[in-house]
């Protein structure tokens, strides 16, 4: 019989820069109490910088109308961060100034993660996909 994988967690909150506090959160809540202290930090950073740029980028019309969709789930050794908006923009890592105070979240992004793509959605909006790894340095549990 074939193993049955987890549930994905998911959420929906809406585009707004108090979003990125909840969101963190959730994500933090629904690690398994072993996980936190090896993927708690990266997580949430990851899930901060994903939702800021989905607030910030992925807005479509009236800001009222628009959610920030998150789904987070094990698989193939890693644990998986989506967070999608409506938006069609697709990121890109910048290579931001020096003295500036933005442009830097992709980096972290790239930086955290194992791997990570952005993909448009089938109905409408963009999706960046981030995943890290469940064992880092070399398979420290």
């Amino acid at each position: 019989m074939p193993e049955i994988p987890a549930v994905p967690a998911h959420w929906r909150f809406p585009a707004h820069p108090a979003s990125v506090r909840r969101a963190r959160h959730a994500v933090s809540e629904a690690l398994p109490h072993a996980l936190r202290p090896h993927l708690g930090d990266d997580l949430s950073l990851l899930t901060s910088e994903l939702v800021t740029n989905a607030i910030r980028h992925g807005v479509v019309g009236q800001e009222d109308e628009n959610l920030v969709e998150l789904v987070l789930w094990p698989a193939d050794g890693h644990y998986w961060l989506a967070v999608s908006d409506p938006g069609t923009g697709r990121p890109v890592v910048a290579d931001p100034d020096a003295d500036g105070e933005n442009g830097r979240g992709l980096l972290l992004v790239d930086h955290l993660a194992a791997a990570w793509t952005v993909r448009s959605r089938p109905a409408r909006g963009t999706s960046v996909i981030a995943g890290v790894p469940l064992h880092q340095n070399g398979g420290a549990s």
